[in-house]
């Protein structure tokens, strides 16, 4: 089937995709408005209004996209989750689709993430020079913990992935553990993470600790469960790396005793 020759809806769908891809976006929102379904990429964490589709357009565009991502069409009073893999031409790219039923209609957000852009050497973060030098010395580490925090897209898992690649030795076993994975890195085995199947975090972490590992990053410390396996981990002989969603890192200390780890706990590891 030929692109003109495809429905509207499909069309539509495809034409935002590729057209975020080619301005390098980090996230779509397609928002249903009173008149208009406003579509608006985040393009270096500020949003661009790109696009106004007729309003009647909408159910069919959130309809599309929620038969790509395995969602359910009929269910539109409750927030869903997915996640779709696009090919373009050049790459393959993974998308976390969200909807949310709003008073227009279903908003739907869908998080770009490039598994092939390079991730960044640890050098080229914009950390000054005494920084670099203490943060080079944490990956050199035997054991312990260590947390990258900020609000979401801050950079914490490009931070994570700068230290592993510093890091990286063929001496070493690396793993890593993320929901889904966001870089590909040829030293570690990566690991994704799949709920729907009690997947979780902390049975991934559980089987981990099993393979011999020296360096294991976990994509995010979510519940005190994964929290209590990660520290274990980390206070018997394991090098940790993990982000934590604080807006400081001081909050760090505050969010991990909310999650219920014991104080000892933390100032041990």
């Amino acid at each position: 089937m030929r692109a003109k020759d495809k429905p509207p809806a499909i069309r539509i769908v495809n034409a935002i995709i590729s057209d975020a891809l080619r301005h390098g976006a980090s996230d779509v929102h397609i928002e249903p408005k009173t008149k208009f379904v406003m579509v608006r990429y985040r393009i270096d964490d500020l949003l661009v209004d790109k696009l106004h589709i007729p309003q009647n357009m909408l159910l069919a565009i959130v309809s599309r996209i929620k038969v790509m991502s395995d969602l359910d069409i009929a269910e539109r009073r409750r927030p869903q989750d997915g996640r779709i893999t696009v090919k373009s031409s050049t790459r393959m790219v993974d998308m976390r689709i969200s909807t949310l039923p709003t008073i227009n209609g279903e908003k739907v957000v869908l998080r770009i993430l490039d598994k092939n852009a390079a991730s960044r050497e640890i050098e080229e973060l914009g950390f000054s020079g005494r920084d670099l030098t203490t943060v080079s010395r944490f990956i050199e580490r035997p054991q312990g913990i260590l947390l990258a925090t900020g609000p979401t897209g801050s950079g914490k898992t490009t931070t994570l992935y700068g230290m592993l690649r510093k890091g990286a030795k063929i001496t070493k076993n690396f793993t890593t553990i993320e929901d889904p994975v966001e870089y590909y890195m040829n030293m570690a085995e990566q690991v994704n993470v799949r709920d729907k199947i009690g997947l979780s975090f902390s049975n991934v972490l559980r089987a981990i600790l099993r393979q011999d590992p020296n360096v294991i990053m976990l994509g995010e410390i979510r519940d005190h469960e994964t929290a209590e396996v990660a520290f274990n981990a980390a206070l018997t002989g394991h090098l940790v790396l993990s982000t934590l969603h604080t807006n400081s890192s001081i909050a760090a200390i505050t969010r991990l005793r909310d999650m219920g780890l014991a104080s000892y706990v933390i100032s041990d590891a």
